[in-house]
């Protein structure tokens, strides 16, 4: 495809600028790596667009400290102290949402998906983010911890410029139909195949 150009001529009635800054719904779904870098990836791009972003987490463990939470966080003090770029909020399932830090047993997983998603409802409504990563979101819904059915409705409904992306094995039919981009990555080779594991810097 040449630079710029498009295979089909849209009839939507928009005019070209407003076709093409339109707020897009992004999934990064299966098998193979790659799918939560190639989000972040988005990440840093709307960063130096200056666009206010939110990584939400989910079903990740508390012990660990992955690589891009290390350098979004860096580029957000960055853009406190000289206001490069955008404010970048991370927050992290495993290690308590930091709205809601609460005493007590242990953690029940299910019941701190349903309050990450309700957080992030409140913020699309809101309009609070141009940008929205919902990394392993695709796996609260389809252990049925957070309803689909509302999922599609708020995203489908929702106002303002917000970009989101949504990452993950098994994306659910009525999310993938609502979404604009819709990515599969695919393996074809890796050494977990013969037995090695993960690598910093590579995996995390």
């Amino acid at each position: 495809m040449a630079q710029g150009q498009v295979p089909v001529t849209a009839d939507d009635g928009l005019t070209t600028r407003q076709r093409r800054n339109r707020p897009l719904l992004l999934i990064h779904g299966g098998a193979g790596k790659g799918k939560s870098t190639a989000a972040f990836g988005l990440t840093l791009r709307g960063w130096s667009q200056g666009w206010s972003i939110g990584v939400f987490q989910f079903v990740k463990s508390a012990k660990w400290r992955i690589g891009e939470q290390t350098a979004l966080e860096a580029l957000n003090r960055l853009h406190e102290q000289t206001g490069e770029g955008g404010p970048i909020e991370w927050h992290k399932m495993g290690s308590g949402w930091s709205w809601s830090r609460k005493a007590g047993s242990e953690e029940d997983h299910a019941e701190a998906a349903r309050e990450g998603w309700a957080e992030i409802r409140r913020r699309l409504e809101a309009e609070t983010h141009g940008l929205y990563v919902l990394d392993e979101f695709t796996y609260v819904l389809k252990w049925g911890w957070v309803d689909v059915e509302e999922v599609v409705s708020v995203l489908s409904s929702r106002t303002g410029h917000q970009h989101v992306v949504i990452t993950g094995r098994d994306p659910h039919p009525s999310l993938v139909e609502i979404a604009d981009v819709v990515t599969e990555m695919t393996k074809v080779k890796h050494p977990f195949d013969q037995g090695q594991k993960g690598q910093k810097g590579i995996e995390w």
